[in-house]
């Protein structure tokens, strides 16, 4: 009787095992397959960005970049040029230009940002390049020192960008532009893409943590309050040495004039 019930039992438990290993099974098959299908979700939504900056590409840019990227008479080759390239001429608004013999300057962008990184994407899909950041990842606030970065503005940056970060004129009628206003995100990329006539600083020049410093100090410039009253846009001692010889000299001829008719 002990073994009839015995074997009662276990064969009452048969179904319930069957169906827990079927329960295991299925959830191990649906572990197996979910990384793969979240990965083909991730790489169709990539492509799609991708064919959407093409889209713009070739309606916005291919006429003075080239169909593929090639370049031409009026523009470079954008081959291997990265997102982050992308990113700084096209979302600052330097990109598109009309006129490609002058040099590009900031302006309002033509494009959003969800249209500035679907034509970063597609170029940078064509050849390998630095790639683009966002705001949130240049941690300049947390990880950057203001007074290191003031020394590396001073000895890398100020020759051009003046040394209060103004801008200033260089050689055969080109301009360094002003870096006050301009996003974190874009000091950054214009550091590790060096356009126009600015130098690419590397990692092994200028570090990603000294770089965060130099941001830093910009920032500190931007908010610097001026002492002294006016700024003069902050360029030196031009501006001030002209203020004083036309409102010096200004004030001193209309003294003589005043006297002089005063005397007749």
């Amino acid at each position: 009787m002990k073994f009839i019930s015995k074997y009662r039992r276990r064969k009452g438990a048969l179904p319930i095992l069957i169906m827990l290993a079927l329960t295991g099974l299925g959830l191990t098959f649906s572990a197996a397959t979910a990384a793969p299908a979240k990965n083909t979700m991730t790489a169709s939504a990539k492509s799609t960005v991708i064919e959407e900056g093409k889209e713009i590409f070739l309606k916005g840019c291919s006429s003075c970049h080239g169909l593929n990227l090639e370049g031409g008479a009026v523009a470079p080759a954008l081959i291997g040029v990265g997102a982050a390239s992308v990113d700084f001429q096209v979302g600052t608004g330097r990109m598109p230009m009309q006129d490609m013999s002058q040099q590009a300057a900031r302006k309002t962008p033509v494009y959003n940002e969800e249209q500035v990184a679907a034509l970063a994407a597609y170029v940078a899909s064509l050849a390998p390049g630095p790639r683009a950041y966002t705001n949130e990842e240049i941690t300049w606030e947390r990880d950057g020192n203001t007074a290191e970065g003031g020394e590396l503005f001073r000895n890398n940056c100020a020759m051009c960008h003046n040394f209060a970060g103004q801008g200033g004129a260089l050689s055969q009628g080109k301009y360094a532009p002003t870096v006050m206003g301009v996003e974190a995100k874009h000091i950054y990329e214009v550091m590790i893409t060096g356009p126009q006539s600015m130098p690419v600083f590397s990692d092994t020049i200028i570090t990603p943590e000294e770089k965060l410093s130099v941001i830093k100090w910009i920032k500190a410039a931007e908010n610097e309050p001026n002492l002294g009253g006016a700024a003069l846009g902050r360029v030196g001692p031009v501006t001030e040495g002209l203020l004083v010889w036309t409102f010096g000299l200004g004030l001193l001829i209309g003294i003589a004039v005043w006297l002089t008719a005063k005397a007749r």
